[in-house]
């Protein structure tokens, strides 16, 4: 019999979860308390209660390429780094392509989900659902995935700041934030400095009178464009940087803190944290050091204290006159829906073995994806977690013994502890490849560099030397897309693609950070390809001609490609 499975969400967790059950031929129902899919990257006019909310200005911080599915490259056209609209545009496409739309139960709430009597024999679960009407249902299921994300229950310590209560001005969680409506004139203080902190102070800077950042611990500062206006997050992360930095971790963090103050001092700024660049997930933004140079944001030390409409600080400052304090202080997490006994393994990651698996159970039917954090996206971090869970519901890939399960989960919270600045309350990070890796690992895709090296050198050389973008876990193993080595190959020209709004015709050198030079790679492929390549062909059709005229090493950055364009 055909395995049940319920998908709770229909965010990019859930989207993707749904596509590995059918993919592995197990049946899918995702319940979505929304009318709509998009999770995060459905923006909502007011605030929604228990789900995650973004503000209009919202861009993401990865790139397209590095936030795809393994098997749904993005169209060349969106821009490298999307506004949220985009990114749901292209989570549409990702469900219209797979057919998933199918499968999801809209304005159906989880109010519980519970092991049935006989769980021990059978590892099945029931699912207590609400629909919009009011309506409660009750259904069995072989396994459930839990895909609710971590972004639904702010955090707002109002007992860590003294005479808060006092403050005669608005204050709000992040979480409310929509835009900047109604702070025109006004004196903000923005409490916390992660990205959401760091987008809203710039975003809020633009109509206030004053904006000021309190920070407790300082962030690093990064931004979007690299080297040659390409998106920062192709550059630096390929799988030989990886193991660079495994080799000389302080001298690679040297370089890289030496580089980010060469574009501002961070300490001049007020911005040099405590920690180091890897330790923590830094802010991405393009605007902050701006906004800071112009006066309009002001970087302040941690909240000591209020007093009716004035805000003392750690070190001695006084804001004689603020009227709007906006806390970016984080989020809590909660999964009330799961049994009481699963609460605090679910509620903290390192409870779940390689972030996915709760230990304890007799049977391993119930997994949680995407509740996690890494320098980059978590939509392939997402997609490798529902693989593997998948696989695992089959009894295609087994996990060790709950002995062995604890033993990895204590290494796992040491190891996390010693290399990342993190708290209880947020202690999900990970290394983005190893992590793939690992999962990859167990699911059979990971891909061999020797083996490609024999087979297929300029591959491999991209695998090795270029961004390690999600195709290349379709490359060999289940679920294996012939589709992903040309994606590889093309995908810098998915990148260079939205510049040509105007081409400018002459002889240029142009910088391809880690990339072998431009050219149209035809290779055999099956009928499930047929529409990525005709989709590739069409661009290139639709782009200006480029006659390839030479190429050379940059140094180990990158290469150096000559066009002449027309």
């Amino acid at each position: 019999m055909v395995q049940k499975v319920a998908v709770i969400g229909a965010g990019p967790s859930g989207l993707t979860s749904i596509k590995a059950c059918l993919d592995e031929g197990l049946e899918p129902t995702c319940f979505e308390s929304s009318h709509d899919i998009g999770g995060l990257w459905r923006f909502k006019e007011k605030p929604e209660l228990g789900r995650a909310n973004i503000y209009q200005s919202v861009v993401i911080n990865s790139s397209k390429e590095m936030m795809s599915f393994s098997d749904f490259p993005p169209p060349a056209e969106l821009p490298n780094n999307m506004h949220h609209s985009e990114v749901l545009l292209y989570l549409r496409l990702y469900v219209q392509e797979f057919k998933l739309l199918q499968h999801i139960n809209f304005q159906s709430t989880v109010l519980s989900v519970e092991p049935t009597p006989d769980f021990d024999v059978t590892g099945r679960w029931e699912v207590e659902t609400e629909s919009g009407e009011g309506r409660r249902d009750t259904r069995v299921f072989d396994a459930v995935i839990v895909c609710t994300g971590h972004f639904t229950k702010p955090h707002l310590p109002l007992r860590d700041f003294t005479g808060i209560e006092s403050f005669e001005g608005r204050h709000f969680h992040s979480w409310e934030y929509r835009s900047a409506e109604g702070m025109q004139g006004r004196r903000v203080l923005v409490i916390g400095i992660g990205n959401s902190g760091g987008d809203i102070a710039v975003d809020i800077s633009r109509v206030a009178e004053k904006v000021y950042l309190s920070t407790r611990s300082g962030a690093w500062v990064v931004s979007r464009v690299a080297q040659g206006g390409f998106p920062a997050d192709l550059v630096g992360t390929s799988r030989m940087h990886l193991m660079i930095r495994r080799l000389f971790p302080s001298w690679i963090n040297s370089v890289l803190e030496k580089k980010l103050n060469e574009a501002f001092d961070h300490k001049l700024y007020g911005l040099k944290p405590k920690h180091g660049f890897f330790a923590q997930i830094p802010v991405v933004n393009d605007e902050l050091p701006a906004r800071i140079l112009a006066g309009r944001v002001q970087v302040k030390s941690n909240v000591k204290e209020f007093s009716g409409s004035s805000v003392v600080f750690d070190d001695g400052s006084v804001i004689n006159k603020v009227d709007v304090v906006v806390f970016a202080t984080g989020y809590n997490y909660s999964f009330p829906f799961l049994p009481s006994a699963l609460q605090a393994n679910s509620g903290y990651r390192l409870r779940l073995y390689k972030h996915v698996f709760p230990p304890g159970l007799t049977q391993p039917t119930l997994a949680v994806v995407g509740f996690i954090h890494a320098l980059g996206a978590v939509n392939a971090l997402a997609e490798m977690q529902a693989r593997w869970a998948t696989r695992v519901f089959k009894g295609l890939s087994t996990l060790p013994s709950e002995e062995t399960i604890v033993k990895e989960i204590q290494q796992d919270t040491t190891t996390m502890h010693q290399r990342y600045a993190c708290s209880e309350r947020n202690p999900l990070q990970v290394e983005n490849i190893t992590y793939l890796d690992s999962l990859a690992e167990q699911v059979g895709a990971c891909p061999s560099i020797p083996r490609l090296m024999m087979k297929d050198p300029r591959l491999a050389l991209q695998v090795l030397l270029g961004p390690c973008t999600p195709y290349q876990y379709r490359l060999t193993g289940p679920g294996r897309w012939a589709g992903a080595r040309q994606a590889i190959l093309t995908q810098w020209e998915r990148v260079i693609q939205p510049f040509r709004t105007r081409v400018v015709s002459r002889v240029s050198s142009s910088y391809i950070p880690h990339s072998l030079p431009l050219v149209w790679d035809t290779q055999t492929v099956g009928a499930p390809e047929k529409h990525f390549l005709e989709r590739e062909k069409d661009n290139a059709r639709a782009r200006s001609q480029q006659h390839f005229v030479g190429c050379r090493p940059n140094c180990s950055s990158g290469w150096r490609v000559t066009v002449f364009q027309t």
